[in-house]
């Protein structure tokens, strides 16, 4: 570890694949919450990875508002909704 601007710099060598795949270590990928996918941003300096961020860090706080349901049921139940509400507009039109 050094310091540059007084700002902490941890640095590892990490094995590159022929594919240019490289294996960020576990406590790095912990640390940041590195997910599947992340932003790779080219600077002045090389390669910067940065962590995108995850749906629960998001939308963590509508959590609450859907009460344990996955996706899919919500889904559904929008789609139900625009179902209903389609019929009644249709039946004021048709009337």
């Amino acid at each position: 570890m050094f310091s540059i601007n007084s700002v902490k710099i941890t640095a590892r060598v990490v094995s590159v694949t022929k594919k240019g795949q490289a294996t960020i270590p576990k406590d790095l990928r912990e640390k940041f919450r590195v997910g599947d996918r992340v932003l790779v941003v080219e600077t002045n300096e090389g390669i910067l990875f940065k962590p995108l961020p995850r749906p629960e860090d998001e939308f963590g706080s509508l959590r609450g508002l859907f009460k344990g349901k996955t996706a899919r049921e919500i889904l559904e139940e929008a789609r139900t909704q625009d179902r209903m509400r389609e019929k009644k507009m249709l039946k004021g039109v048709e009337t």
